[in-house]
This record gives structure tokens, sequence and C-alpha cells, in this order.
């Protein structure tokens, strides 16, 4: 579960707000994905996690089948509302509501530190057909490069986990016996945003989007002023992404 969730409403309201400010992925690095896993109209893709469909409608225009797996009811009708050439499933990371061999490709979009891959890889792989993969992206804010990221970073730091506990999937995923090794991209990306929009960007961060009522209006009004200082809006917040590609052993 990604949130401490209070009422159906407040949760839909962290859907808009996940929809509105959450960016979606750098076209090439979406197009090297295509292209390496060859990608057509008759490949069926499993994205897991799906969220409100960042990733999900990206994929959409390949042709190929795109199948987004989504356990949150407030994502799911978010994603069935923007992503209408998807089919969209009630469904976790562990328990996926597939038959066995039925995708050539599995997607996971800044989710795959919330899934228990214990459970989750066996699942992956029974799911995944020979010659399948995975793919998995990632889009981490750029601490070191970007000052605003740095400066958002100090008022939300003590609210997060260690990044070493978030980035702990990849030991994980490059020890798993059951995939190849990864081949990886990294690229550098923005998103634009106004002093209101990054407030609400960081509001959708499930650390400080399950925080007390108070304390959360305190943060998000320390971040919004930080927007507010900035010399131009919008203003660039950078991310740095990464996508890696492991196949089915």
């Amino acid at each position: 579960m990604r949130f401490d969730r209070t009422s159906s409403a407040a949760f839909a309201k962290v859907a808009e707000s996940y929809e509105r400010r959450r960016p979606s992925y750098k076209p090439e690095l979406v197009a090297w994905v295509v292209e390496r896993l060859g990608i057509v109209p008759e490949t069926t893709i499993v994205d897991v996690g799906a969220g409100t469909g960042k990733l999900t409608r990206q994929l959409v225009p390949t042709g190929a089948r795109v199948i987004a797996v989504e356990p949150l009811d407030e994502m799911r009708a978010q994603l069935q509302a923007v992503v209408p050439g998807a089919e969209v499933l009630a469904g976790s990371a562990e328990e996926l509501p597939l038959p066995d061999a039925s995708a050539d490709v599995i997607t996971a979009a800044a989710a795959i530190h919330w899934f228990d891959l214990d459970r989750a890889l066996p699942e992956f792989h029974r799911v995944l057909r020979p010659g399948g993969a995975l793919a998995v992206f990632s889009q981490g804010r750029d601490l070191r490069n970007d000052p605003l990221q740095a400066a958002v970073q100090e008022i939300v730091g003590g609210y997060l986990p260690d990044l070493d506990e978030l980035g702990g999937w990849r030991g994980k995923l490059e020890a798993s016996p059951l995939f190849g090794p990864p081949e990886t991209v990294d690229m550098e990306f923005e998103q634009l945003l106004d002093a209101e929009g990054l407030a609400e960007r960081m509001g959708t961060v499930s650390y400080i989007a399950r925080l007390a009522d108070g304390e959360q209006a305190e943060v998000l009004a320390r971040i919004r002023e930080l927007g507010e200082a900035q010399p131009e809006s919008p203003f660039p917040f950078r991310y740095q992404t990464h996508v890696r590609v492991q196949s089915r052993l």
C-alpha cells in the first residue's frame, strides 16, 4: 500500500494531484525500450503498478496491446479516464490477474520500490513468455545538480526513507536467477512547474501525503515559498531518469 488511507474522497484528491503533477518519462528513453525489446503491434505489454498511467499512455502509441495493472481504485479511475487505449485491471505485482506466459514485456515505472520482490519476481517470470523481458523505469530527483531539488530535500528529507533503502530493489533484481543481467540507460529530464505546482508535486510523495493535515500543510507551505523565490516561473525541476531491461531466463 502506498498511502495510509483516511477516506476515499481524500485519496481521490491525491490521485488527481498525482495525475496533474507527476511527470511522464523522457520520450527518448521510452523509444530506446521500444526499439531494444522489439515492441510492435503484436506485442503484449503489462504495465504493473501503473498508477494514473504516466508510462502506460506512452506505450499505447506503439500499437501494442497494453494492459495496465493497478491495485488502487482511485488511481485506476484516473487511468481509465486519461488512457482509454489501455486495458485496465485491478491487481498487484505480487498477484497479477493474468495467465501464465501471456505477456511479452512487463514494465514497472516509479513503483518497483513498493513491490515485495520475493513474490513479484516469480510472478513476473510466470506471466512473461519465454524470450520476454522486464523493463524498469525509475525517475529520481536530481539532488546533486539541481539547487532547487537540494533545497526541497532539506525540507522533506526527514520524512523520507534513506535513498539506499528506496533503491534496494536494484540489488535484488540483479541477484535474481529468474532474469538476466541488466542493460541500462540514464538520461536527464526536467519538469516545468510554478510554485503551486511544486507544492502539489511534492504532496504526491506518499510519505508527505500521509502526514497529519497540519504538518503536511506546513511542509507544503515551505515548499511553495521555495517556488515563489525562484527567479522565473515556470522553473525547471530536474530528474535523473534510469531504465533497465532484463530478459526472462
